[in-house]
């Protein structure tokens, strides 16, 4: 009894917290009766067995289960719901011009292109294969290398009378003022708008004869660059980007006496740059009174050059394109300078190597962010556009210093726009030229910089360029082909077929050649007889060239024909290789 009354008292504990949320309506019953009774069902409740207790809680459980899993697939279902893709709607301005989003959009914008496009230069090397990736893009030029069978290359057949030309900028207005040239742009143009030209050199005269045809110029004004151009004023900007040039002095010198006074803190061996000019040309090496004489005229003649001291360096290029929303930065590149096989020049270009581990990750990574400042600084000079750095890397420091600026498309501009890393996203070129369609597009430069700089994204290749290195005019009787050429294990060479894409090239025992200097042209030291294209290196470690290379280079030099010119003046054709082409 005493164990029951234990239970009714418990029991009745429960029973009234459980009647006090009840109405009061119910009603009200005796103490003991009931509540024996009331015991006895809840006691016998408890006698139930255990199993039946352990069915009933699991039933319990799986019945919660199953709700639980209505209410997750229920809610798996509203995420699956919400987590449909949304098509995007594509920005659009007030003038009504969608806004470009990324790469894809402006590599569509470019392959639907309307306008016309020209490069306007002595030969198409230097952005040959751009007529690949902009629809309506054409070369108009002096030179014709592939003998009319360049399916976008337009070349006038009339000589008209002209002057001997000495520079780029001279053969480029004599394009734009001849007849053919004229008709040609005019059949393809609409009204006043004729299209948009791009020059890799051009002055005051060129802009003035294209603004008369119609053509808008892809390049900042001829006097900016020309501005940018001065080796004098690149350090000055280097300055204000935080860019470390060589140890140098800006002064005018006013004689061999005065000059080592104020390149004191440099030492006694010296580089003396003049503010213009190829480097093979304008660039003296100056360690004694004998050496400052052999170039004391030209020195003298200038109201400032730049001094250096001269350190144990290996040269190195790299291309960018300052834009809207930042710096996209090339791959760094390696330079061919001075090689006796190559050019009669001592330190002149030569040619460029492309490949994955050149130099040091350290030296890249410094290369790419110097290259960035200076982007910058030249955006804030009013500059856009594609552009080009020397560096030099002091081998005894390990460090890197800036060389000089090209506001420009160069000549290694060829190999920078034909790498994995440029086919996989789009050449630099295009970046450049979407400077001046009056279009609007996002980009993450960031991003494209960083995968530029990634090894996996760069192809090895190298090019050369061959000039004619003896002192003697020559009249060239027979010349290579413009084309793939393939060597033997011999080291004699065949012409395999014809192309115009140096990525045709498929193994290192084929190239691409383009000739410039052709049969009936007179050549003379420093002409430009043309460019070899490979694929893999050309140089070893220790940059000198590899015997490949100088295979090529013999096999090349043997494929032209040519007689020594006897005439009593020299002849006017010889200008076609007078000066650097490319």
């Amino acid at each position: 009894m005493a164990t029951k009354k234990k239970v009714t008292k418990k029991v009745s504990k429960k029973k009234k917290k459980k009647t006090t949320k009840k109405k009061s309506t119910i009603m009200k019953v005796s103490k003991r009766e009931p509540i024996k009774k009331a015991t006895k069902k809840k006691t016998t409740k408890k006698k139930v067995s255990k199993k039946a207790s352990k069915k009933k809680v699991a039933k319990k459980k799986v019945t919660k289960k199953k709700a639980s899993k209505k209410k997750t697939s229920k809610k798996v279902a509203k995420k699956a719901t919400m987590k449909k893709p949304v098509k995007k709607k594509t920005a659009v301005r007030k003038d009504g011009k969608k806004v470009l989003n990324g790469i894809s959009d402006i590599r569509r914008f470019f392959l639907s292109n309307d306008e016309p496009l020209y490069f306007v230069s002595a030969t198409n090397f230097n952005l040959l294969g751009a007529d690949e990736w902009i629809r309506g893009f054409k070369f108009i030029v002096y030179v014709e290398c592939f003998d009319g069978q360049h399916p976008n290359v337009f070349c006038p057949i009339e000589e008209i009378p002209h002057s001997e030309f000495q520079s780029i900028e001279e053969i480029n207005n004599y394009l734009l003022e001849h007849k053919e040239v004229q008709d040609f742009i005019q059949k393809r143009g609409d009204g006043k708008n004729r299209g948009k030209a791009l020059f890799l050199m051009f002055d005051e005269k060129t802009e003035a004869l294209a603004k008369e045809m119609g053509l808008e110029i892809c390049f900042p004004p001829a006097k900016m660059r020309q501005w940018l151009d001065n080796k004098v004023n690149t350090n000055r900007i280097a300055e204000k980007a935080k860019v470390p040039c060589v140890p140098y002095v800006l002064t005018k010198v006013n004689s061999y006496e005065h000059l080592n006074k104020v390149s004191k803190k440099l030492g006694t061996d010296l580089v003396i740059q003049l503010p213009f000019g190829d480097s093979g040309h304008t660039t003296f090496f100056i360690k004694d009174e004998k050496s400052w004489k052999k170039h004391a005229e030209e020195i003298l003649a200038e109201k400032e050059v730049k001094v250096m001291k001269r350190i144990n360096c290996r040269g190195a290029a790299i291309e960018a394109c300052v834009t809207q929303q930042g710096t996209i930065v090339a791959p760094l590149m390696t330079e061919l300078v001075g090689f006796k096989e190559l050019t009669p020049y001592k330190g002149g270009w030569c040619g460029n190597e492309i490949y994955a581990n050149v130099f040091t990750e350290k030296i890249r990574k410094q290369a790419k962010n110097y290259t960035e400042r200076f982007g910058e600084q030249l955006r804030k000079k009013g500059y856009k556009g594609y552009f080009e750095l020397d560096f030099l890397i002091d081998l005894d420091y390990d460090q890197l210093y800036l060389g000089e600026l090209n506001p420009r498309i160069t000549g290694a501009s060829s190999i920078t726009n034909h790498a994995v890393f440029a086919l996989s996203d789009m050449p630099l070129i295009l970046f450049h030229m979407l400077e001046w369609m009056k279009q609007p597009y996002k980009l993450n430069i960031k991003s494209i910089n960083k995968r530029w700089l990634e090894p996996e994204n760069i192809d090895d290749w190298g090019q050369m360029v061959i000039k004619h290195t003896k002192d003697t005019i020559e009249m060239v009787k027979e010349a290579p082909n413009s084309g793939i050429w393939k060597v033997d294990d011999s080291g004699a060479i065949t012409f395999n077929r014809l192309d115009t894409h140096r990525r045709a090239v498929e193994t290192e025992n084929e190239a691409f050649f383009l000739r410039i200097i052709n049969e009936g042209d007179y050549i003379y030291e420093g002409a430009d007889l043309g460019i070899l294209v490979v694929r893999g290196r050309l140089m070893t470690d220790e940059f000198e060239l590899t015997k490949r290379a100088k295979t090529w280079i013999d096999a090349i030099r043997a494929e032209y024909k040519s007689e020594l010119y006897t005439g009593p003046d020299k002849p006017e054709l010889a200008e076609v290789g007078g000066f650097k082409f490319v």
